[in-house]
């Protein structure tokens, strides 16, 4: 979508029209944008990789009053309620290097700007930011920077 995402368009329709029930499609199988998506008012959540008789489930669902979401991420969102991450345990997964790392990286700094200040190459900063995201299993940036506020590496 060019103006807004699906979680965006989804808080306004449940905002403007409470009535409508809405169902996310989406490749992003994280429980950070399931969260968010139910946050915003959606009623269902399936990855676009599903079997089309999935999607009748979340649409009967819908209909029915109840919330869907797709196996797989199900799966997820259960684990991290059951067995929520320590903020310790997110940031002893990280080197000093790396924190440093994704300290910048949350205060917006560039990969170039990053490796220029550590007297590092471009190269070692996106292997550094590529096994930061694995061991936190965060899959964008934005989820860096929601980490780094959540865990005080950063103030909002």
């Amino acid at each position: 979508m060019k103006e807004l995402n699906g979680i965006e368009a989804a808080a306004i329709i449940a905002r403007e029209m409470p009535s409508v029930r809405v169902i996310i499609l989406s490749m992003h199988d994280t429980q950070d944008f399931v969260s968010q998506a139910l946050k915003a008012g959606a009623c269902g959540y399936v990855l676009k990789d599903a079997a089309p008789l999935e999607l009748e489930f979340a649409l009967q669902a819908a209909i029915d009053g109840e919330t869907y979401l797709s196996p797989r991420v199900s799966r997820q969102v259960i684990q991290s309620y059951v067995q929520p991450p320590t903020v310790e345990a997110g940031l002893e997964a990280l080197s000093p290097r790396q924190r440093e790392i994704l300290k910048a990286i949350a205060l917006g700094r560039t990969t170039k700007q990053i490796a220029y200040d550590l007297d590092l190459s471009v190269k070692t900063i996106e292997t550094h930011r590529a096994q930061i995201m694995e061991r936190l299993n965060i899959r964008d940036v934005a989820g860096l920077v929601r980490f780094s506020i959540r865990v005080g590496l950063i103030n909002a």
